[in-house]
């Protein structure tokens, strides 16, 4: 599970057989998430993250959005 980043205790993170949408995984002490970057930012599923912690995922998957969809298309394209 390659890492993207690390940010307010937050994990951003790929699987290494991932599938369309273009996606990251969140973890964040054991509480996860899912959040699609394409076609536009979108929480797939929440299992546990609490409402501050979603919010600070979404708000770095906006302003990493680039960058995690350039990391996406290195691996899977």
């Amino acid at each position: 599970m390659p890492t993207l980043l690390i940010a307010f205790g937050l994990r951003f993170y790929f699987y290494l057989d991932e599938h369309d949408p273009i996606h990251v995984h969140i973890d964040c002490a054991g509480r996860k998430a899912k959040i699609a970057l394409e076609p536009e930012i979108e929480v797939i599923y929440n299992k546990g993250l609490k409402e501050k912690e979603l919010r600070k995922a979404v708000d770095t998957c906006i302003i990493y959005r680039e960058d995690f969809m350039a990391e996406w298309h290195r691996r899977f394209d």
